[in-house]
């Protein structure tokens, strides 16, 4: 009996040891900063021997701002990682080069599409597809940049009161470009110093607590005002932990973005 625990106990530190290592691979945390901008990232595994799933996220610099993407994979499993892993590798080869967000996303789509088929195959159009959002965030203080690909909005933070920003032309999930000819329409909206941006996947809003009840996020937000990403994303994550009874059902993604206030004379 004791040889066989500890052949699993050997067995499962190594899986956690893989698994970690995929995540620094595939999912890497955001850069501390952007540019002028303050960045946090934060990924929670549902399953506790894993460290990555379906959820991703993102980012790139450009010569005049930063390119941010997050999106939440159809499925679970080995099948979601290696969508998350195709579509972060066409993100990072793009988004450098693609001139406007509308050709970003649309190559993105092309991307999802045609590399999660093998080749000859038609018949998996719509089986595979992923929500997302691509955002452009000037250096400069001024207004964001979204195309929202079926995904939860994005909320801004200021002075402690959340404002969801909900696309006024949402598209389809990247993957559905071939079935459904989506014409990328970008949205925009003010992010000045001092606001706190938040993107998150489902598995926040969608995590439920012992009575059923969802995650109430810009209600739990509310009043908020820390002084760093990090600590919000820290606080946020003890929180919905709590709220749900110290486990989620469902992988979760979060960044938080902060434009810092001019310094004061």
């Amino acid at each position: 009996f004791c040889v066989v625990r500890d052949r699993r106990a050997k067995e499962l530190e190594q899986v956690r040891y893989v698994s970690e290592t995929a995540q620094q691979v595939v999912l890497p945390s955001l850069p501390k900063k952007l540019g002028p901008l303050r960045a946090a990232s934060l990924y929670l595994a549902a399953e506790a021997e894993a460290q990555i799933g379906g959820d991703l996220y993102a980012a790139a610099r450009t010569t005049s701002g930063t390119r941010l993407m997050i999106g939440d994979v159809r499925g679970k499993g080995l099948t979601a990682v290696n969508d998350a892993a195709l579509l972060l590798g066409a993100f990072r080869g793009a988004a450098h080069r693609q001139a406007s967000l509308g050709e970003l996303v649309s190559y993105l789509d092309r991307s999802v599409c045609w590399d999660l088929m093998e080749p000859g195959e038609t018949s998996r159009y719509g089986e595979t597809f992923i929500t997302a959002t691509i955002l452009d965030i000037p250096d400069r203080a001024g207004r964001v940049q979204m195309i929202s690909c079926g995904h939860p909005p994005p909320i801004v933070l200021r002075d402690g009161r959340p404002t969801n920003m909900d696309a006024r032309n949402p598209a389809p999930p990247l993957g559905l470009g071939e079935l459904l000819h989506p014409r990328y329409r970008v949205d925009s909206f003010p992010f000045e110093p001092g606001d706190l941006l938040l993107l998150y996947t489902d598995g926040v809003t969608e995590a439920r607590d012992s009575t059923g009840t969802f995650y109430p996020l810009a209600e739990r937000i509310t009043g908020w005002n820390g002084k760093s990403p990090d600590a919000f994303l820290d606080h946020l994550h003890r929180d919905l932990l709590h709220y749900v009874g110290g486990r989620l059902n469902d992988d979760a993604a979060m960044i938080a973005i902060e434009r810092p206030a001019a310094p004061r004379a």
